[in-house]
């Protein structure tokens, strides 16, 4: 990596994040994260709940990141306990990087160390949003640098500019919140165009929650805010994806009123309780009501979300809401169902499926045979009700 001057690099210094997630699904970028998911796992060799705590922060089953609060919450510890622990878990890892061996190549592919810093800056910001990882985009990104054979100071210094991006988007987002009224044409059109993709519910629906359910970490400082007039408060969000919608919906014709976090729905996972906190309760003019929640387009299939997101649509049902999962595309859970695909690849993975669970290596080979496209994967996944975990990574027939 190449030192660039002391200030931020002014590549991608006003990057706007794209309007569709659907380009940026991809295979190399899930290997990353499953390499990833297996490097935490090998951590619980040593401390099972030091590896449970590193794997919740940074995300790696797929669900999104939790906050130092929340994580504490579980474990009965202070936040910066919970940092220290995190903290010393990543340095384990790093000095065990010579035994990851091959493993790391994923790495080394993605992040090179010849690359400039604007362009491992702007990549990293790309992939922050893609996946919803804002609230670790700079532990998330130093840890990947890392991975990939970058000297810790190198490392640092590019973390640190995703970081500046970061916080400079929800600067600028503040600002164009004072003109929203020119985006309101704009918003109306794409809320008419997902409303189409909700899971509408029978029956008068119940009136909106007056405030969040998420209490834990309400007041978090890795997380965002703005004033939306609709509501005539701060919001708090957790990415720039959950922002996306937020500003979408206070700008839209067709939508009365919202809370954020409206509701906190339990649910299981292999016999452990879990919570989920969907994104957004909408009450639209015409008197109906959608439970909305953000969930990245690659990340819809994984079993966790699955299982939140059926929980969460029996809530809404319940209520007489609608149920809507978001994924930041023109491409939801409708049409994920009825996309095309290949019938020789699904035969092939249906096969490998007979025989047993199917491993990481079966899936990459597959895809380096036959090019198979991770939407593809997803929608398979889906329409068969395969479970696919990740942490590490595996399908199974049968949710």
């Amino acid at each position: 990596m190449t030192a660039d001057a002391q200030a931020a690099p002014e590549t991608g210094a006003d990057l706007e994040f794209a309007d569709d997630l659907e380009t940026d699904v991809s295979f190399g970028l899930e290997e990353v994260n499953e390499v990833l998911a297996e490097l935490i796992e090998g951590q619980a060799e040593r401390s099972r709940r030091d590896a449970d705590i590193l794997g919740l922060r940074l995300g790696v089953s797929g669900a999104r990141p939790e906050t130092l609060a929340r994580i504490g919450s579980r474990y009965d510890l202070a936040r910066d306990r919970v940092r220290q622990l995190h903290t010393r878990s990543v340095g384990q890892m790093l000095r065990e990087l010579p035994l990851s061996g091959s493993r790391l190549a994923a790495f080394t592919r993605r992040y090179p160390l010849a690359a400039r810093d604007p362009a491992l800056t702007r990549a990293l910001l790309v992939e922050t949003y893609a996946t919803e990882t804002d609230l670790v985009g700079n532990e998330l990104s130093y840890l990947k640098l890392r991975l990939a054979g970058h000297p810790p100071e190198d490392a640092k210094r590019v973390a640190g500019y995703v970081m500046q991006r970061i916080m400079a988007w929800q600067k600028k987002t503040n600002r164009r919140l004072a003109k929203l009224q020119d985006a309101g044409p704009v918003a109306t059109s794409q809320v008419n165009s997902f409303l189409g993709q909700v899971d509408w519910a029978g029956g008068k629906p119940a009136a909106l929650p007056k405030q969040s359910a998420r209490t834990i970490d309400g007041d978090d400082d890795g997380r965002g805010r703005f004033y939306l007039d609709k509501v005539g408060r701060d919001v708090r969000f957790d990415s720039a994806l959950q922002a996306r919608l937020l500003q979408t919906l206070n700008a839209s014709e067709l939508v009365d009123t919202f809370q954020e976090h409206p509701s906190a729905i339990g649910f299981e996972v292999d016999g452990a309780e879990q919570v989920t906190y969907p994104t957004i309760a909408a009450r639209f003019t015409d008197g109906r009501v959608a439970l909305i929640d953000v969930q990245p387009l690659g990340h819809v299939g994984f079993h966790v979300n699955r299982a939140a997101s059926a929980a969460a649509r029996a809530h809404a049902h319940n209520n007489g809401w609608g149920w809507l999962v978001w994924t930041g595309s023109h491409i939801g859970i409708p049409e994920l169902l009825h996309r095309k695909v290949d019938g020789h690849l699904e035969k092939r993975l249906r096969d490998q499926l007979t025989s047993g669970p199917v491993f990481w290596s079966t899936v990459r080979q597959l895809r380096d045979e036959t090019g198979l496209d991770l939407l593809d994967f997803t929608a398979l996944i889906l329409r068969n009700d395969w479970r696919w975990d990740r942490a590490p990574f595996l399908l199974r027939a049968g949710n």
